[in-house]
């Protein structure tokens, strides 16, 4: 038996780490998805490939271990965290669907992956819901998307520490989506060209340290910290207006005042700058940084000037054009 299921990345214009904080934020699905392939194995144990990564990896159903294998088939003494991390994504989705607490035979599973890992683009929450999603179906199981998308959100959390539902929502629906933790998920429909172009640097985030970084910031400046988050939901509420009302200009302003805004939180670094100031020099009307910060990614907003902004941030970094995918979770 062998089934598949797919789910894209994510980025995040406006409330990062706002969101976290109950504060609104909006994202799009992008064109670059996470496939996973589970088939039944010729052992106990589940193996997992991400041949794009050359990932190979074992979780014992037994003791629930998760090592990574080296090209000679044995456990990897120094294995990457990324990784790791990686494969813990997959352990806590089976489990969420049954699938990895002891199944009654083996399990092969690979990861075909278009999204870079620790850009800020949801590779770990495509990777989770596509591994619900595909282990549900191995199953036999009957999932709502409402219902993957939380059961996504709780692997994250139960990995990462903390997390925001939002990665998981997008990756499951699609689209473009204003999210609030009251009313979930609602879709946007932009009365303007959306092109965007996606700059990443060779160091990624990570979101659970960023994440945690910016709650002890809060708890240590709360007068000051939590103004900043309060004018971070005001700048995306009148975003969501300005996109509706197809208003070019204020939509970049508002991108670049939020830059600002996450400058103040420390999660901003020079070699994100570099690409976001490159990109405005480019053309572009609004950049930001995009997800946790630390490292990742940046995205730029650059109606008539995709093609400029794209040959500049290649010049500097790993860059790419992003569609937006209305296609959220296949299986």
């Amino acid at each position: 038996m062998t089934v598949r299921a797919s789910a894209p990345g994510k980025a995040i214009l406006f409330g990062e780490h706002a969101v976290v904080y109950g504060k609104p934020a909006i994202a799009v699905a992008v064109d670059k998805r996470a496939s996973v392939t589970i088939r039944e194995g010729n052992n106990d144990h589940i193996q997992v490939k991400i041949p794009e990564l050359n990932v190979y990896g074992v979780i014992n159903t037994e003791t629930g271990v998760v090592s990574q294998l080296n090209s000679e088939g044995e456990v990897d003494q120094k294995p990457g965290t990324t990784d790791v991390g990686i494969m813990k994504f997959i352990k806590s989705a089976l489990s969420q669907t049954d699938l990895g607490s002891s199944p009654d035979h083996g399990l092969d599973i690979t990861v075909d992956l278009e999204i870079p890992i620790g850009a800020g683009l949801g590779s770990s929450a495509a990777i989770t819901i596509a591994t619900l999603a595909a282990a549900a179906r191995y199953n036999g199981q009957e999932l709502s998307l409402e219902n993957l998308a939380q059961m996504g959100h709780q692997v994250e959390l139960e990995v990462q520490g903390a997390a925001s539902p939002l990665d998981t929502t997008v990756s499951t629906l699609g689209g473009f989506l204003y999210f609030t933790h009251e009313k979930g998920a609602q879709k946007i429909k932009p009365a303007l060209e959306m092109p965007l172009v996606v700059g990443y640097t060779s160091h990624p985030g990570n979101t659970g340290f960023l994440v945690s970084e910016v709650r002890k910031l809060c708890q240590a400046h709360p007068t000051i910290i939590k103004p900043i988050l309060d004018i971070m939901e005001t700048v995306t509420n009148q975003a969501r207006e300005s996109i509706t009302r197809g208003d070019e200009k204020q939509v970049g302003e508002l991108m670049n005042i939020n830059q600002g805004l996450l400058d103040s939180l420390g999660v901003n670094t020079a070699e994100l700058s570099r690409l976001i100031y490159h990109a405005r020099r480019a053309g572009a009307t609004g950049s930001k940084l995009t997800g946790a910060g630390g490292g990742g990614s940046i995205i730029a907003y650059c109606p008539g000037k995709t093609g400029e902004v794209l040959e500049e941030l290649e010049s500097i970094e790993n860059a790419f054009q992003v569609g937006i995918s209305s296609k959220g979770v296949t299986w």
